[in-house]
């Protein structure tokens, strides 16, 4: 019937539910009217239900029809010949009937049935055109605001072939609706309806860079992260050229996604703040020390001369190793690198064994100690620094480490270092 989303929507709750629909309940009475999903369900239960006669629910005292026999069914006949006709079926049911011609008879009900909407969107995807084309009709007929409850519905349904025409509709009525509603759908749980809520309310000028900022900083959706943050930096309405919010910066600078921090370290530049970046040269990300690394030289300041001074007392700024090594000179840094892979701070460890490798200057006999190390990050680190040259590392020093009594960390990096070197034993048949 209609393409589907790659969900599966059939259960026992979905049978139940179509069962008391067609035993007279409303929708709203038998599941949540409310859920993109249950619609979805009840859609394709119907035409399950109909497939699959056996489970069909006849209300209580109703007579049973006799089963139809083969000749019946070649014939098109659904029973016996003195069957009694059947009634039509609810609204609902009829909007979701197998027939198209009883789908778009059906959709002249929606006009009076407000609570059948949802089923209209469904059937402006529907696979046959005379269905689709009304569906499509009626819905165009409905004010913008009305599709806002169905947001979700809605946006599911886009990911089907012919889907799109009411999420069309959806985003012409966001951008020319009144903000609280835009601003509203950006509170909704679906990730697809916020995250289209937010873009159109950031193409609308609806949050203030705080806002945006704040946002960006404490959402879990990287998406997000990267719409916010870039919003909140972006220059000011008017295209005036003028410095991003002070305190909208300051906001992202402290988030604790490095993805947003790198987006606030990046905009210290056009805000006239190079030197503020310094202190995000030691940041514990990668990224966001590049990006610190690039606004100081658009300031003129070389971050060479930092990260050595920084090195020589490394517990204040561990990760300035690990930048010493992503900058730093071979013949010049290295040996203070490995001095570091020494350090009683662990942290300071762990650092120093990844600038060593973003320098290339890993030495296999000098790193293959830390496969002992009582932290289970560094020995995590110095087996990723070795995994090029596993094949390097003596068999049995590794077959030691893998036994039972060893730490976990320590067993995991001798097992990934056996795999990359080719000496994995695989268990056979019969062995645990």
């Amino acid at each position: 019937m209609d393409d589907r989303d790659g969900r599966d929507y059939w259960d026992g709750e979905t049978v139940r539910a179509v069962a008391r629909v067609r035993a007279g309940a409303t929708p709203a009475e038998t599941f949540d009217a409310a859920s993109a999903d249950a619609w979805l369900a009840f859609d394709a239960g119907v035409r399950s239900m109909d497939d699959r006669p056996w489970l069909s629910h006849a209300p209580a005292g109703a007579p049973e029809q006799p089963a139809p026999t083969l000749l019946d069914r070649l014939r098109g006949r659904q029973g016996s010949r003195r069957a009694p006709p059947v009634s039509p079926p609810p609204p609902a049911v009829a909007l979701c009937h197998p027939d198209g011609r009883v789908r778009e008879a059906a959709l002249e009900a929606v006009r009076s049935a407000p609570e059948l909407r949802p089923l209209l969107v469904v059937r402006c995807a529907d696979w046959a055109t005379p269905v689709r084309g009304r569906a499509r009709t009626l819905l165009a007929e409905l004010p913008g605001d009305a599709l806002f409850p169905m947001a979700e519905l809605v946006l599911r349904l886009a990911r089907r072939e012919r889907g799109g025409f009411a999420r069309a509709l959806l985003e012409a009525a966001l951008r020319g609706g009144p903000a609280a509603e835009v601003l509203a759908l950006t509170a909704r749980p679906d990730r697809a309806t916020y995250r289209l809520a937010y873009r159109i309310a950031v193409e609308r000028g609806l949050l203030s860079p705080m806002e945006l900022a704040s946002t960006a900083a404490t959402s879990g959706d990287v998406t997000l992260q990267d719409l916010c943050a870039d919003a909140a930096v972006a220059v000011r309405a008017g295209g005036d050229g003028r410095a991003p919010d002070p305190a909208a910066l300051d906001r992202l600078l402290t988030a604790r996604s490095p993805r947003v921090r790198s987006a606030g370290v990046t905009a210290l530049r056009r805000a006239g703040r190079c030197r503020d970046a310094e202190p995000y040269l030691a940041d514990r990300s990668a990224l966001v020390r590049a990006c610190a690394r690039y606004v100081l030289r658009q300031g003129a300041v070389d971050p060479l001369p930092r990260y050595r001074a920084w090195c020589a007392e490394p517990a204040g700024r561990p990760a300035a190793a690990a930048g010493l090594g992503e900058c730093g000179d071979r013949a010049v840094d290295a040996a203070t690198l490995w001095a570091l892979v020494e350090h009683p701070s662990p942290a300071v460890r762990l650092h120093a064994v990844t600038g060593l490798r973003a320098l290339d200057a890993v030495v296999r006999e000098r790193l293959t100690p830390l496969l002992d190390d009582p932290s289970p990050a560094v020995v995590r680190a110095a087996t990723r620094a070795l995994l090029p040259d596993a094949a390097g590392i003596p068999e049995p020093l590794l077959r030691v480490r893998t036994a039972p009594d060893r730490p976990r960390a320590v067993r995991v990096a001798a097992e990934r270092l056996l795999r990359a070197a080719g000496r994995h034993r695989w268990p056979g048949p019969g062995r645990p």
